[in-house]
């Protein structure tokens, strides 16, 4: 198994809560996340960023970030915006597994999760919700391109979903 899991997949997946469990689940492992990461190295939450200036400045910033993981971290998973396959070093990082689910089983996870609307709000491209699903639609074929291993979230649990993908990175 290569050192880091990278979960790649449209926001509003579960791919920071899956990395908090693998990490349950596999002590030598432990959970970033990249937008937090982001947000700590400017000090500015990802939807001021967004706001102040612009797609173009966060994805470069998503670079940045992807460079020093690929340089300085080992035996992680780790936790993506929905936009960073498309940094230029992905595979170096590590194993990258995409995690697969229709755009309405996302859009139910997150209106009925306890703190939708806190959710939503996180989540700068996902406010106007037919321009949400056109974005996944563009994406979904590029995160399967991308990934080492695909797998099919809809309907599992957190646990189950760490499960699978444990024993499918170690077989890679």
């Amino acid at each position: 198994m290569r050192k880091n899991i990278l979960l790649v997949g449209f926001m509003g997946v579960g791919k920071g809560a899956l990395a908090r469990e693998l990490a349950r689940c596999d002590e030598a492992l432990f959970a970033l996340d990249t937008d937090d990461m982001i947000e700590s190295m400017t000090n500015t939450r990802i939807k001021k960023i967004f706001e102040r200036a612009g797609e173009e400045a966060f994805r470069a910033l998503e670079q940045k970030c992807a460079d020093w993981l690929a340089k300085n971290v080992t035996n992680a998973v780790i936790s993506t915006g929905g936009g960073f396959y498309k940094v230029k070093n992905l595979n170096n990082i590590g194993t990258v597994v995409y995690l697969k689910a229709d755009f309405s089983w996302i859009l139910n996870r997150i209106m009925s999760a306890p703190n939708a609307k806190k959710k939503l709000k996180k989540r700068p491209l996902f406010q106007d919700i037919e321009k949400a699903k056109r974005l996944f639609d563009e994406r979904y074929e590029a995160y399967e391109k991308v990934a080492d291993i695909i797998i099919d979230v809809s309907g599992k649990d957190t646990e189950s979903i760490a499960k699978e993908i444990l024993k499918e990175a170690r077989q890679q």
